[in-house]
């Protein structure tokens, strides 16, 4: 706990208005010195209240409440420059206005640098000059502060954006013939990470997982969770564990770090090594969009689970899916699709957004040159229907194979 004799915090200082008394404590030994000043304030047109003390050691007794200090270099108890140093320590939110008779060019300069907002010989001012001196020092102290605050919301917000960014996956993919984007959109302001993530990771058999998910609820606590879901089911595929046991130990990081009974959707897919077949578990999750040679379609839900966190002993049945060469797989968590259609208050829905995604390919016949190009239009084209930003997380993952030469 602090004292009166702490350092007073620096706080944000109020704008001066016109009219406005500044309040000016004058530390000044002498007394014909001090009727001096007293004397120029009186005489100036902008009000002023003054109080004076006489040593640096009772300026510094209490907090000081003043708008502006009036310091003078020779006290009894300070002398120079240290006694701008001890008061800038003591009191950094106050403005302080060097007052002395010394009329030294490099004294002032080094005033200023030792903190001081100005500096001024007795000899050479008068009231209108000192009130006016006393007024610019403390707003130059305000622009001081405002200047610091925004610095330090600049560092804090590169910190965040820092942070967050290496929080986003980097998949891990080895294989030539696959290829992986994703585009990630935070529902919340400002933010880099939400509740939705995603991942891929090709183990060394071939094997190739991907998941995608989304927490319920927004905000900083479910990014918090989708991350540690994330970086959980990454842990335990590269540690070799089965599928059925992933998903279950994931389950089980959910519990145990949720806030509020939060629950997660999650699509698991794994790719096989010679990619001509996949299988799918679903926990609450839509399911992907496949395109082949001979059609394009959502995959079935008839195996569809509970969420993640709902159940304790719940269990996720693997689908079974053929592919052929040159498929392409579409996840997404529902973020894009709940928006509006374009059509009043009807929802765009997963099939109207996977037909857009259709005729984007057809539109783009050498999407693969640059696909990422693909899901940017989509969620563009997602984010006028809705007639601005979508409101949910949106995590777009468009995996696509393409036989060797």
């Amino acid at each position: 706990m602090g004292s009166a004799h702490s350092p007073e915090k620096a706080g944000p200082l109020p704008r001066l208005s016109v009219g406005y008394r500044l309040h000016v404590l004058l530390v000044e030994d002498d007394d014909g010195d001090a009727l001096l000043v007293e004397e120029m304030l009186a005489d100036a047109l902008e009000p002023t209240t003054l109080r004076r003390v006489g040593t640096l050691a009772e300026a510094l007794s209490a907090p000081i409440r003043a708008d502006c200090v009036l310091l003078d270099l020779a006290l009894p108890d300070a002398m120079g420059l240290d006694s701008v140093a001890r008061l800038r320590r003591f009191a950094p939110g106050t403005a302080v206005v060097v007052l002395t008779g010394r009329a030294d060019e490099r004294t002032g300069q080094a005033a200023v640098a030792a903190g001081a907002q100005d500096y001024l010989v007795k000899s050479q001012v008068d009231g209108p000059l000192l009130s006016k001196a006393l007024r610019y020092a403390w707003e130059r102290k305000r622009a001081e502060q405002v200047e610091q605050s925004l610095r330090e919301q600049q560092l804090r917000a590169g910190e965040y954006t820092r942070l967050e960014r290496g929080l986003l996956p980097t998949p891990l993919l080895a294989s030539a013939e696959l290829s992986l984007v994703a585009r990630y959109r935070p529902g919340r302001d400002g933010a880099l990470l939400g509740g939705d993530f995603y991942d891929a990771v090709e183990l060394a058999d071939g094997t190739l997982h991907v998941i995608i998910g989304d927490v319920s609820g927004h905000g900083p606590d479910e990014a918090a969770l989708g991350v540690a879901l994330r970086i959980a089911w990454r842990s335990l595929v590269l540690a070799g564990l089965p599928q059925d046991q992933v998903l279950a130990t994931v389950q089980q990081v959910l519990t145990h770090e949720r806030i509020n009974n939060q629950f997660a959707t999650v699509c698991v897919v794994s790719v096989a090594p010679d990619r001509r077949s996949l299988s799918m578990r679903l926990a609450g999750h839509p399911p992907p969009f496949l395109r082949t040679g001979s059609g394009a379609h959502l995959l079935p839900v008839d195996r569809l689970g509970v969420p993640l966190g709902v159940l304790p002993d719940a269990r996720w049945e693997p689908m079974e899916v053929e592919l052929e060469p040159g498929w392409v797989l579409l996840l997404c968590t529902d973020g894009i699709f709940e928006g509006r259609s374009g059509h009043g208050i009807e929802l765009l829905g997963q099939e109207e957004m996977t037909e857009l995604f259709l005729g984007l390919l057809r539109d783009r016949p050498d999407w693969r040159a640059a696909p990422a190009g693909v899901l940017d239009e989509l969620i563009a084209e997602a984010e006028r229907r809705n007639g601005g930003p979508l409101d949910d997380d949106v995590a777009v993952v468009l995996l696509g194979h393409q036989e060797k030469a």
